[in-house]
């Protein structure tokens, strides 16, 4: 049953390695363009960094378990070197604004990081304690060597949900404020009060425009003639005296 338990661990082990180094070498194609071009061209530094000192981590971690960590101490001693070429390439063509910030964080994160992190270890862990740490500090600085390279597409996700949120907030306003507008020009149009009073006034006629009727005096009298009265008086005319 040990026998077994070794033996799948020696398997396990040494299929690790074997992914490890391809992951060190996944970078090649990307320096030997850069080597062609003699420029970066706008790649970053943090993923070889960041390798660098993952792979110091995990050396730092193998040492801790006392003989057992063969495997560990050999191929991250290979990265480690693997790292170095890249760095100092990268530092080799960059311009300057890039060398100076690969140098800072390479002091930052690789020396003095990596120096309190021994420290740390060293003076406040022991034993199997210890090893649970540095496991952890390890793992985790490993998710940062993978998540690394999309330190270049982050800014943009960024950017395009800043931009999706404009966009939204857009719309939203520009069809609510549309009703609005809609019921504004909609709307009758009420004629004051005033209004209607100029109109009566304008529609009235002048002084100068009045007509005087003649009016008739109502003691006067007019002979009504009827149809029948002018019949006899004919008829008188025509009767003999």
């Amino acid at each position: 049953m040990v026998l077994t338990h070794n033996v799948l661990a020696v398997t396990f082990g040494v299929l690790g390695n074997i992914i490890s180094f391809i992951v060190f070498l996944a970078p090649v194609p990307t320096f030997v363009r850069i080597c062609k071009k003699k420029s970066i061209e706008g790649f970053e530094s943090l993923p070889y960094v960041s390798a660098l000192f993952s792979a110091m981590l995990w050396i730092y971690y193998a040492l801790q378990k006392d003989g057992a960590g063969f495997l560990l101490i050999t191929i991250n001693a290979v990265g480690c070197f693997i790292e170095t070429i890249y760095i100092i390439l990268f530092i080799t063509y960059a311009n300057k604004k890039a060398r100076i910030s690969t140098l800072k964080v390479l002091g930052l994160l690789n020396f003095l990081g990596f120096a309190a992190i021994i420290l740390v270890c060293e003076l406040l862990t022991k034993g199997s304690n210890r090893e649970k740490v540095l496991g952890g500090i390890c793992v985790g600085f490993s998710v940062c060597v993978f998540a690394a390279p999309l330190s270049i597409m982050l800014p943009n996700i960024l950017g395009a949900f800043l931009g999706a949120v404009q966009m939204i907030l857009y719309v939203i306003f520009k069809y609510y404020k549309t009703p609005l507008v809609v019921d504004e020009t909609e709307k009758p149009k009420t004629v004051s009060d005033h209004s209607i009073n100029m109109v009566k006034l304008s529609s009235t006629p002048a002084s100068g425009d009045l007509t005087v009727q003649p009016q008739t005096n109502p003691d006067v009298s007019h002979p009504i003639k009827t149809h029948g009265g002018d019949l006899e008086d004919q008829m008188d005319k025509k009767m003999p005296n």
